[in-house]
């Protein structure tokens, strides 16, 4: 049985719509497939048609028993089947309950209930889906312990993406912490073709991730929420949607990429010690300028912090070199002219603010 988890800390980026909608496509290729629901949300539960409030059991009493219990082996008995070949293991609110009761014993004992429980039902699935609540607590430590490999729902926006960077070093640091290799790819999804803004992103995407990328991209589709709402993956709802058509590449995509032929693993990807930073130098120009600093996310937007300057003339020009030193990632920053704040005029890549004007974006590979 491959053991999938679908991870992202951010909420709203498709994990959900990832999970139950790769489930049925694969079910439709002819595969046998359990989706496992670890939010306490239990949107999984919710969009295969299940009431999680109608539900006598779910995950937590199965999660809540030691590893090495009779209880862990009760996973079978709370099963819901959707269908002869897709089976759902039901969450509920009361799942959030779970860390703190489990805060007084071994981190190991803390972390292994899932893979304990799935061990048990392993002949049973081809596959194994996870969704993951949209936090690195004990819920998703259980989810990585048990996969052997994990994607990442990615929705095409620059800030999405030092997200992820981040949440790749935090399941390397994981992997490292739980002991085994995760094979991680990047699914590039919510992606809205019209707009220049997503086409020019799923490109920085592609060239920042490379080979993690899936070659398969899940567009925007209303469809997909309907289907939810229907309480179905999409193939059984509009199987010529756009949705569907993505979803049924992927299932082929994943089938045909097995994770010993995935190019990178979690070890890959640990934090960068700084040997590994790369020097990076930009220049500002202004004849007029007086004093020139540069903020941005990789010093808390603190001027010059971290920062060495060098200023020149060239005639009646003033040069304003910055030099910086950074880890390979997407980051955001804007120049501070006499106390103005203005986004790099040499820069023609730019995003909005959180608080309005223009942040300039800058890739560090």
């Amino acid at each position: 049985m491959r053991t999938i988890a679908i991870v992202n800390q951010k909420g709203g980026c498709g994990k959900t719509t990832t999970t139950v909608n790769l489930a049925g496509s694969l079910v439709a290729d002819g595969s046998r497939v359990l989706v496992v629901d670890m939010d306490p949300q239990a949107h999984a539960t919710i969009a295969l048609g299940f009431d999680p409030e109608v539900l006598d059991e779910n995950l937590y009493e199965v999660l809540v028993e030691p590893p090495d219990s009779p209880g862990s082996e009760r996973l079978a008995e709370i099963l819901q089947p959707w269908s002869d070949a897709l089976h759902v293991a039901p969450s509920g609110i009361v799942l959030s309950a779970l860390e703190q009761k489990l805060t007084a014993e071994r981190a190991e004992a803390r972390t292994e209930r899932l893979a304990a429980a799935l061990a048990g039902v392993e002949d049973r699935y081809d596959y194994a889906l996870i969704d993951c609540p949209p936090n690195v607590g004990v819920l998703t430590f259980n989810a990585l312990r048990a996969a052997r490999e994990v994607i990442v729902p990615l929705e095409t926006s620059d800030f999405a993406i030092h997200g992820v960077q981040k949440l790749l070093e935090t399941i390397a640091l994981l992997s490292d912490r739980i002991g085994h290799d995760l094979a991680v790819r990047i699914l590039p999804a919510l992606y809205d073709g019209r707009t220049r803004y997503a086409r020019e992103t799923l490109q920085e995407i592609r060239e920042l991730f490379g080979d993690l990328c899936f070659d398969t991209v899940i567009r925007v589709n209303v469809k997909l929420r309907e289907a939810a709402r229907r309480g179905c993956p999409i193939h059984d709802y509009a199987r010529r949607a756009n949705g569907a058509l993505d979803f049924a590449s992927l299932a082929v995509e994943l089938a045909l990429t097995p994770p010993s032929e995935v190019g990178w693993d979690a070890q890959d990807a640990q934090t960068p010690t700084p040997g590994q930073d790369r020097e990076v130098v930009v220049q500002f120009r202004d004849p007029g300028a007086q004093d020139v600093r540069i903020a941005g996310d990789f010093n808390g937007w603190v001027p010059d912090k971290d920062v060495r300057s060098l200023v020149q003339a060239e005639g009646p020009e003033r040069i304003w070199t910055k030099i910086l030193s950074l880890p390979p990632g997407t980051y955001h920053y804007r120049y501070v002219v006499d106390g103005e704040w203005r986004e790099d005029p040499e820069n023609a890549r730019a995003v909005p603010g959180p608080v309005g004007g223009r942040n300039s974006v800058l890739v560090v590979r």
